[in-house]
């Protein structure tokens, strides 16, 4: 392990958001228990370098996963990079996974779908059962703020939550200028992804512009409003579902090769609480999540029927019968 390096309060920041996250990871009897999704940027190398430091602490075993995208030249040195100085800090083991990238859903969307499976390799061969990512505060704002603009809905407002197996986020409350500041303090040069200045991303386009444009126009504070914002979402959502959840059981009954919702049982919740009851159902029998557009049309069938026939959804067919919302294999 290197010298330890002074305490400023950017290296005590992000430790602490680390080991007030580690309680959440499993324990194992052997092996190691978390991966580090590691790029080499800023934010991931303040989250290793935390990581390494209070792992053996609170008696966590931790490795790192790196993810080559194959996105520009140069990308296979910049992982054995990242991978040195993540053998160097002690994580163990370190994996270093060349992904293709495709082009589904556009080229933030696969690579995305790249990482993730690219960690999900990384769990089964290592036997860990979790990632720690390092997103933050700022992340977590320039998402809520795409929810906002696309109208997602409360999923997308949400944002990201902290503590979402797989996948473990202790930086979510820290400013990436602290993560920046982190890796400074400890002598860490970080790699600098040029992706993150391409406009031709929307996430770039709102980090670099749209923040910026908000702050300039109503103060200091936007990213951090967004984050609260994001955290009230979360909160109002785990009641809802909470809810939904203890009612499903009884309302659910059996349908020839399905499920059935009871119309009237329905219709006395209000709408939130119908959409995931809806949701819920469909995600229970068939594996499936519905889109919130889908979810939409299966509750008119409850609260807005004429008549109409059944619907066909991606494996599911859903129909309105004897008083009944009937959800079948398709």
């Amino acid at each position: 392990m290197p010298d330890r390096p002074r305490l400023t309060p950017a290296v005590a920041d992000v430790r602490r958001a680390v080991r007030e996250a580690l309680p959440s990871v499993p324990v194992r009897e052997s092996g190691p228990e978390a991966l580090v999704g590691l790029s080499g940027g800023p934010d991931s190398l303040a989250l290793a370098l935390a990581a390494a430091f209070e792992g053996p602490r609170a008696g966590r075993r931790i490795g790192a996963i790196v993810v080559d995208h194959g996105l520009q030249p140069g990308s296979a040195a910049v992982a054995e990079a990242a991978a040195a100085t993540a053998r160097e800090l002690g994580l163990d083991p370190v994996l270093v996974d060349r992904v293709e990238v495709g082009a589904d859903g556009g080229p933030e969307a696969a690579a995305r779908s790249a990482r993730r499976a690219a960690f999900e390799r990384a769990l089964a061969a290592t036997g860990a059962t979790r990632i720690l990512t390092a997103h933050t505060l700022d992340d977590q704002a320039e998402t809520v703020l795409l929810g906002l603009a696309r109208g997602s809905g409360p999923d997308a407002i949400a944002g990201m939550r902290a503590d979402a197996p797989p996948f473990i986020r202790p930086l979510l409350g820290v400013r990436r200028r602290t993560t920046v500041q982190a890796c400074a303090d400890q002598g860490r040069a970080a790699w600098t992804d040029p992706h993150n200045a391409d406009r031709r991303y929307t996430r770039v386009k709102v980090r670099l512009d749209a923040l910026p444009a908000l702050e300039a126009a109503l103060g200091p504070g936007v990213a951090e409003a967004l984050a609260r914002t994001a955290a009230q979402v979360q909160e109002d959502a785990a009641a809802l579902d909470a809810l939904a959840e203890e009612q499903a059981p009884e309302l659910a009954e059996l349908a020839e090769g399905g499920i059935a919702l009871p119309v009237d049982a329905l219709a006395a919740n209000p709408p939130a609480l119908v959409q995931r009851l809806v949701r819920l159902a469909v995600e229970h029998e068939f594996g499936r999540t519905l889109t919130r557009t889908q979810t939409l049309e299966v509750a008119r069938l409850v609260t807005d029927w004429h008549g109409q026939g059944p619907l066909d959804l991606p494996g599911v067919r859903v129909v309105r019968a004897g008083g009944r919302i009937e959800f079948t294999a398709a």
